[in-house]
């Protein structure tokens, strides 16, 4: 499959599949200069490329990069990114620093992982019961260690 991309700036890095294994392509930071992240901020980081998908079968979802994550407590600020079909605007990564030191961005760097997943094409339907399960409403920690 092949997916349309395209560069808004001109230093933008497309994004890369460190293997032929790998299930994601690395985002790069966009970035003139450095940006630090201090421990408790939020920060957007473009990436200067926008994506066009097949159809509505198909989304794109941003992960955060394990090195980032264990090693320095980066992490994406909504858990998971999620690029729409129809979305043609710049991808850019919300990241957190969760961790205890200021960590920072260079440019270039690899900031976050985009996995291109089919996706259900669903509707709702509104029912007086829904079906019985075992579980039935039972959560958080309701099927084990608590």
């Amino acid at each position: 499959m092949e997916i349309c991309i395209k560069k808004l700036s001109e230093n933008a890095k497309l994004p890369t599949r460190a293997t032929s294994g790998s299930a994601g392509a690395d985002l790069y930071a966009c970035l003139s200069e450095s940006v630090t992240i201090n421990p408790g901020e939020l920060k957007l980081i473009p990436t200067g490329v926008a994506i066009a998908l097949p159809d509505s079968r198909y989304a794109a979802f941003l992960y955060a990069r394990s090195g980032l994550g264990v090693k320095h407590g980066i992490c994406l600020s909504n858990g998971v990114g999620v690029i729409d079909s129809d979305y043609r605007g710049e991808i850019k990564v919300g990241l957190c620093n969760v961790g205890e030191k200021p960590y920072t961005i260079e440019p270039y760097e690899r900031v976050a992982q985009m996995v291109i997943a089919p996706v259900e094409v669903f509707e709702f339907k509104t029912v007086d019961e829904l079906d019985k399960t075992e579980r039935e409403a039972g959560g958080f920690g309701s099927t084990g260690k608590k």
